[in-house]
């Protein structure tokens, strides 16, 4: 048979109708004697077009992964860092948490408390066999810590550590009938463990309270009965430990530690929390039922001038009206929208930060301050455009179970997604849903910075970062307000991509794309972690198991901590791990990779977690800090320096207004020339 040559390129065209064969061309085939093979009847020919596009598409797919790999290669690859220590818990580790020299770990079955210099074991809590799944801890000082720790009831324990024992202080939220009981869905322990803030909802409503920690009695309390926190230990503690390592913890003699002293009768003698405030989330604001202005102001009690919008004159009916006008407008563009008329929801999710003594929380001269003490607390509901802030030493008269009233509003243009509080307590981040971002100086009270992502991206988080040019080499520590030249924000967005605010003092804010949507699913990222004891760094977790050091000046990846190959880093997509600024260690629970049922019985009946030394690694080499003249902290100059060095922030911030003045006073020319010219023109047109 001859040998039929089709002259049509082999492609597969698009499924449209011109490819399909005319009345004309159906017996196409009998015109050429020499075809060696007949055309593909339908429905063949579809399915050879669907089964070419799908080797096309594989091949396209195969080509970009092998371009990406070579890519990889070129680029230079980071050092891998391996962990210095490492120790096991009984049980699966949930949360950690580091404050001064102890580790504390929330297990399946309780609490357990470590020592950083050796991973050892000091004792465990393990009382009502409940699992902890969220803990916050802070140094009191005199060997003594606070603890809060959320179990998977959403109940709250508040616990005061005291020289290698655990003592109950209450359940904040604890009630008798079940019926009534509310869940926790966030705690905030405050820097110092003065303060502590618990979110709190149950089937109809939520609110947030906030106690005030007699931290000061309880390290009277602990001194004047050393023995209690000993007894409790030492019945609390799992029977691999012995005697012996109890006399070593404590000192005490054995007949002590013997002693049948019950948990209640040792918790008993410790001060319990006040409740300070409780606040509940703003109600929709509804049509006004006043008659006149005078009925209004009558309900202001102070004078301030913005608050949360319920004080007006505006009528249901003028509301509804206004709201038939703009819907009547601009029905076209709902519609292409898709905008549906919704009902306002009270929220039941928000963002709290306590806040230390600054410009924007002014307190009364009867109130005594301290400097690193917090003065106030920050909220924001899910939803919502108002910043409300609250003083934190208001009058006993007051009733803790009352609404109160915010002290200031700070409205935003549009709803707050997230928010961020520096290390130093001085500068505040707001991060709204129309991807605009907020820097504020509290101490001074005027915005540093406002910069915009112009993708429009949804933000996920912000962090602040160590500035290169800062002020030491130590970490800023709570109630110092040293001044930072360039104030940098990381800027996470909801598809894995980064952005890097900065802000410098007197001149123009910028944002940098650090590093874009990642094409590879499993390169997602899951959490980022500022790392305050090197400058612009960041600890990045990937859906991969991943855990990299970001040079956010550099956008490079210098640095990866990895776990042992047996291991792999627990839940990748939340990992449990926490960055200890103090001394300067990462801790990541690992867990032994192995099949799916003996992996389960590893998991439920003990963990590994692994230490990170940031001094045994040349990471100070990847950080360079820019040479800058040392600042003092201003809470220790005296008052005629503070006002010079007040007056200096000023005039930098003044400078830089003043060097973008000309193109402000150019376009302002501009613009006035063009409405001279308008305005002639129309002259001229009555004329005629």
């Amino acid at each position: 048979m001859a040998v039929y040559i089709r002259k049509d390129p082999l492609e597969i065209p698009p499924p449209s109708e011109k490819d399909w064969l005319k009345e004309d061309e159906e017996d196409f085939f009998l015109q050429d004697p020499d075809r060696k093979r007949d055309a593909l009847p339908q429905p063949f020919r579809m399915v050879n077009k669907l089964v070419m596009l799908v080797f096309e598409n594989a091949m396209e797919i195969i080509e970009r992964r092998e371009m990406f790999r070579e890519v990889q290669k070129l680029k230079v690859q980071p050092t891998k860092c391996f962990p210095t220590a490492e120790f096991q818990v009984t049980g699966r580790a949930n949360c950690l948490a580091v404050s001064g020299k102890y580790i504390f770990v929330g297990l399946s079955v309780g609490l357990a408390a470590f020592k950083v210099s050796d991973c050892k074991e000091v004792c465990a809590w393990d009382a009502v066999k409940m699992e902890i799944c969220a803990i916050h801890a802070s140094d009191l000082g005199n060997e003594s810590h606070v603890l809060l720790a959320v179990d998977e009831m959403g109940l709250v324990w508040l616990f005061c550590f005291h020289k290698g024992g655990f003592l109950l202080v209450k359940i904040l939220n604890e009630m008798e009938d079940i019926s009534k009981r509310s869940t926790c869905e966030e705690v905030v322990l405050s820097p110092g463990g003065d303060y502590a803030g618990v979110l709190l909802q149950d089937s109809t409503k939520a609110w947030l309270e906030i106690y005030r920690l007699p931290k000061d009695s309880w390290l009277k309390e602990t001194e004047k009965n050393p023995g209690a926190a000993a007894v409790l230990a030492c019945r609390e503690r799992r029977p691999t430990w012995t005697s012996t390592k109890s006399l070593e913890l404590h000192g005490d003699g054995s007949a002590e530690m013997e002693s049948p002293v019950s948990a209640n009768q040792a918790d008993a003698k410790l001060s319990l929390p006040v409740l300070l405030l409780k606040v509940k989330p703003p109600k929709p604001v509804t049509g006004s039922s006043f008659i006149s202005p005078l009925d209004a102001l009558k309900k202001v009690d102070d004078e301030s001038m913005l608050g949360l919008g319920y004080n007006h004159l505006i009528k249901d009916s003028q509301w509804e009206q206004q709201e038939a006008i703009f819907r009547s407008t601009y029905r076209e563009y709902l519609e292409a929208e898709g905008v549906r008329e919704s009902k306002e929801e009270i929220p039941r999710h928000a963002t709290f930060h306590f806040l230390l003594p600054s410009r924007i929380l002014q307190v009364g001269p009867e109130m005594k301050v301290q400097p690193d003490v917090p003065a106030g607390i920050g909220v924001h509901w899910d939803g919502s455009h108002n910043l409300c802030l609250y003083l934190l030493n208001r009058p006993l008269k007051e009733k803790s179970d009352s609404d109160p009233k915010p002290d200031v509003v700070w409205p935003c243009a549009a709803p707050i997604a997230c928010s961020a509080v520096s290390s130093c307590s001085r500068y505040l981040a707001l991060a709204c849903e129309d991807a605009t971002i907020t820097i504020w100086d509290k101490h001074l009270g005027y915005p540093l910075s406002v910069t915009a992502i112009v993708e429009e991206r949804l933000i996920r988080s912000i962090h602040f970062l160590r500035s290169s040019a800062a002020v030491s080499d130590e970490t800023p520590c709570p109630g110092t307000d040293s001044v930072c030249p360039i104030v940098q924000l990381l800027v996470l967005c909801t598809d894995s991509s980064f952005y890097l605010v900065k802000a410098p003092r007197g001149g123009k804010s910028s944002i940098t794309l650090l590093a874009d949507r990642p094409e590879d699913p499993n390169l997602a990222v899951s959490a980022v972690v500022p790392v305050l004891a090197f400058p612009s760094a960041a600890l990045v977790f990937s859906w991969d198991g991943t855990v990299s050091l970001m040079n956010a000046a550099t956008s490079q990846i210098v640095y990866c901590f990895g776990t042992p190959p047996s291991h792999a880093v627990a839940s990748s997509w939340q990992p449990v791990f926490i960055v200890d600024g103090v001394n300067q260690c990462l801790l990541l629970r690992g867990d032994r990779q192995q099949n799916t049922d003996a992996l389960a019985q590893s998991r439920a009946s003990h963990s590994t977690i692994f230490l990170f030394d940031f001094n045994s690694y040349p990471l100070k080499e990847a950080f360079p800090k820019e040479p800058d003249l040392p600042l003092k902290s201003l809470q220790n100059l005296p008052w005629i320096e503070r006002c010079n060095i007040f007056l200096h922030d000023r005039q930098q911030s003044r400078l830089g207004l003043r060097e973008q003045l000309p193109e402000y006073w150019s376009r302002l020319q501009a613009q006035a020339a063009a409405m001279d010219k308008e305005r002639q023109k129309v002259k001229g047109q009555k004329k005629l």
